[in-house]
């Protein structure tokens, strides 16, 4: 078993980012990752299960809903399944948040505070930049000139993070590195150093839950291993027909090679066709 929680599922994930306990860590992560920009003092946690945001059974773990203490939301969710539309639901949860701003009665006259997506992503999207870090604004075409502050979407691709340990020039990266390796780390590093990655160390650590809390994460644990299995089946199935088919079209673009020399030799079509299995029409056809 390992030493550090999985931090792919649900539960590994909320445990790190999204509880009380954890929130010097989300604060520490974020500032890391907005660092020369704005600086977070606190964060309140808001309530999670929204209508129109979440659905019980759910591939897009959309864990962490909290606001600043000037208002802003900021949304962090973990993705390690890919999806057709996920540049789209994500999004969407954005305007939702926004859009959700306004009942506030009559009154209201369109003042909105700023929503911040932060999406950690276990794979890498067809119809993204291959980049580790995609960060989007609204900006004027022309002049790529911010539009308005009030919205930014933060892709972060993890399989395209390859650095090791020694490797990592700063905290994002430190953060990133053991979020892709902790469940097979014995020990943190730079646990000894930073206080913050020393609490990391308590909370992951397996051996510091509850019989019930334990519970919960081998459910989780059996839950996200079941998907990936399912997920490699079907890119294994898919690989063997790719190969299948391959062979067979080698085979019939053989036959219409050799049909062709045959029939430039001057042989016979209905011969041509007897030997290699086409019909008439279709030796008649070749050029």
């Amino acid at each position: 078993m390992a030493k550090y929680i999985n931090p792919f599922t649900d539960i590994g994930f909320k445990r790190i980012f999204g509880q009380e306990l954890s929130k010097p860590l989300l604060l520490d992560f974020l500032n890391s990752l907005f660092e020369g920009e704005k600086h977070i003092d606190n964060l309140t946690f808001l309530d999670k299960e929204q209508p129109a945001l979440f659905e019980e059974d759910r591939s897009l773990i959309y864990d962490i809903y909290c606001e600043t203490e000037e208002g802003e939301k900021i949304i962090v969710e973990m993705q390690y399944k890919s999806q057709p539309f996920f540049k789209n639901r994500s999004i969407y949860y954005v305007s939702e948040s926004i859009a959700r701003q306004g009942e506030r009665g009559s009154a209201w006259n369109y003042e909105i505070a700023s929503v911040y997506l932060v999406a950690f992503m276990n794979f890498t999207p067809i119809d993204f930049k291959k980049q580790f870090r995609t960060d989007v604004v609204l900006a004027e075409k022309g002049t790529v000139e911010q539009f308005s502050d009030k919205l930014r979407m933060i892709y972060l691709q993890l399989p395209l993070f390859k650095k090791e340990a020694d490797e990592c020039e700063n905290q994002v990266e430190r953060w990133i590195y053991l979020l892709k390796n902790m469940e097979t780390l014995s020990r943190l590093p730079w646990a000894a150093q930073s206080a913050v990655f020393k609490k990391l160390e308590s909370i992951a650590d397996v051996g510091a839950m509850t019989h019930a809390e334990r519970l919960k994460y081998d459910e989780a644990l059996k839950k996200y291993r079941d998907t990936i299995c399912v997920i490699e089946g079907a890119r294994m199935e898919g690989r063997e027909e790719g190969i299948q088919e391959g062979i067979q079209k080698g085979i019939q673009e053989g036959i219409i090679a050799n049909a062709r020399k045959m029939k430039a030799y001057g042989l016979a079509w209905d011969m041509i066709a007897e030997i290699t299995g086409l019909t008439i029409d279709e030796v008649k056809d070749l050029e």
